[in-house]
This record gives structure tokens, C-alpha cells and sequence, in this order.
């Protein structure tokens, strides 16, 4: 963002929804629910005290005994290791689907394949939506080099 822009952004301002940037309406608070966090009974898990829900959060940032519950938990949790490296596709770098040249970032591969490629007509997998989540690691592209430059232009990163 331009320093305009990023002022404008950091105006304060009513609510606007996301999405279409509409004013959002005023919201009301929920009684019901503050009412329920008021008369629910919970027991802290570090010292074993019975109290309300809504004195909670005060009373886990003094418990010694919550802390060290939530540090123990930590602990455990960093001692297991992380799912292997190898069960996540590589959505980083690509090969070419064309002469299998390796290790291009999106735009490398964009820039290879019309330097190179631009007439080769070869059905081949797009290998940057092959590695998405919602890709087909079988689908050839009708028109690979149309598909690059409309799809690949920019980096799902920036979006997602």
C-alpha cells in the first residue's frame, strides 16, 4: 500500500462486510449468552478451583498451576513430530511439464514456458494447480501456454 492508501485504510470507520465493503448494520449484544457465561460454573484445570466462566480468563492469567498446565501441554506437543515433510505436495517450486526442467517458482515456470514453449501444442498437467488442494493431478490442459497466462499471473499466495 502507498502511504495515501494505508492512511485512508487505518481511518477509523463504521464496520463494512469484507467482501462488498457495505456499511455493516449496528450489532446487539448477546444477553443470552452473556447471562449463560455469567451463571455456568467451570473448574480451572491447573488448581482444581470452581468458578464462573466469565472469571476465567482473570483467574488463569494469576494461576500458577494453569500456566504450568498450559506449558506442559506445549512441552507435549512440540516433542511429537511434525507430519513428514514428504505428505505435502510442493506448491514452492515446479517442474516443467514440458521438458521436465526443475525447481522453477511460479513465475520462473510462466516465464520458461513462453520463452520456450509457446508453440508446443502437447496436452500436459498444469503442475501449479496439480499441487493445490483442490488440483487434478491428471487434467491436461487443452491450451497449456492460454492457461498459464490467464490462471498464473499472479501467486495464489498473495490471495490465500
Amino acid at each position: 500500500f502507498c502511504t495515501p492508501c494505508l492512511q485512508e485504510c487505518l481511518k477509523p470507520k463504521k464496520p463494512v462486510c469484507g467482501v462488498c465493503r457495505s456499511t455493516l448494520s449496528a450489532g446487539s449484544r448477546a444477553l443470552d449468552l452473556e447471562k449463560q457465561i455469567e451463571t455456568t460454573e467451570t473448574t480451572c484445570n491447573g488448581c482444581n478451583k470452581k468458578m464462573y466462566l466469565s472469571k476465567m480468563r482473570s483467574h488463569a492469567a494469576s494461576c500458577s498451576k494453569y500456566q504450568n498446565y498450559i506449558m506442559e501441554g506445549v512441552k507435549a506437543v512440540t516433542k511429537e513430530p511434525l507430519h513428514s515433510a514428504r505428505s505435502f505436495p510442493n506448491r514452492f517450486t515446479f517442474p516443467c511439464p514440458y521438458c521436465s526442467e526443475k525447481n522453477f517458482d511460479q513465475e520462473g515456470l510462466v516465464e520458461h514456458c513462453k520463452a520456450l514453449h509457446s508453440m508446443d501444442a502437447k496436452q500436459v498437467v498444469c503442475p501449479i494447480c496439480a499441487s493445490m488442494p483442490w488440483g487434478d493431478p491428471n487434467y491436461r490442459s487443452a491450451n497449456f501456454m492460454e492457461h498459464l497466462q490467464r490462471r498464473h499471473r499472479f501467486s495464489y499466495d498473495t490471495f490465500v
